[in-house]
């Protein structure tokens, strides 16, 4: 019994607190880009393809500024690389927020598949692509970003980012294969675990100077209502 009161003491469940000096990120994976054409490879931008937004992309980035507008966000940051900033278009002039550029977030560069070639070596079952999936490396692509520095780039870039916004929320637009290795950094799961979030998908970290902490991966209830069974491409 309670001492004063008399009634029983009582131990409920707490619901998650956001630590003191922690930074929320929501990653959003940029919406849908362009189809790759053989005829018609994507334009490069310090040598990685950059398609822009599908008609479907666009959509999904006006469901993403519907979803978000009303959260608090502190700032918005995009990747050097155009289907991210089409994507957060929407969103920063509901917000009037300027999105930041940081090259740092851009995708992982895929050597000698870039252009548009790595989603038809991946759609033909090219041995290589085989590979990647099994081995879970980007690297065993000829030219490609070597693992441990496409590691390195991921963990520095957010670090970086959250000690500049402690106690905020910020958006982060970036890549299937930019997510798939923060989420990794956070679990310390495989490499390849949380690859495939959806186009337009929102996922949450909180980072804290001890350690990062998954809260949320792949939520797309503002696309589709319906559990998504198959991931769009990485780039």
């Amino acid at each position: 019994m309670g001492p004063e009161s008399g009634k029983p003491v009582e131990y409920r469940q707490g619901r998650f607190r956001t630590p003191p000096g922690a930074t929320e990120v929501l990653l959003v994976r940029h919406g849908e880009s362009e189809p790759a054409r053989p005829d018609r490879p994507f334009p490069l931008v310090d040598g990685q393809g950059d398609p822009g937004l599908a008609p479907e992309g666009r959509e999904h980035a006006e469901r993403v500024a519907l979803r978000l507008a009303t959260e608090r966000v502190d700032a918005i940051y995009v990747s050097s690389l155009r289907r991210t900033s089409q994507t957060a278009a929407p969103l920063a002039a509901r917000l009037g927020l300027t999105p930041v550029v940081e090259p740092e977030l851009r995708e992982v560069h895929l050597g000698e598949w870039e252009a548009g070639l790595f989603r038809r070596m991946v759609a033909e079952g090219h041995p290589t692509a085989k590979r990647m999936s099994a081995e879970e490396r980007w690297d065993v692509i000829p030219g490609a970003e070597p693992a441990a520095a496409f590691s390195d780039r991921v963990r520095e870039v957010l670090g970086r980012l959250a000690a500049a916004h402690p106690d905020q929320r910020v958006v982060v637009v970036t890549h299937g294969g930019v997510i798939a290795e923060a989420l990794a950094a956070a679990t310390g799961s495989r490499p390849f675990a949380f690859l495939g979030a959806d186009n337009g998908s929102v996922s949450h970290l909180i980072l804290t100077e001890g350690r990062w902490i998954l809260r949320r991966f792949n939520d797309t209830a503002h696309l589709d209502p319906a559990f998504s069974s198959a991931a769009a491409l990485p780039t």
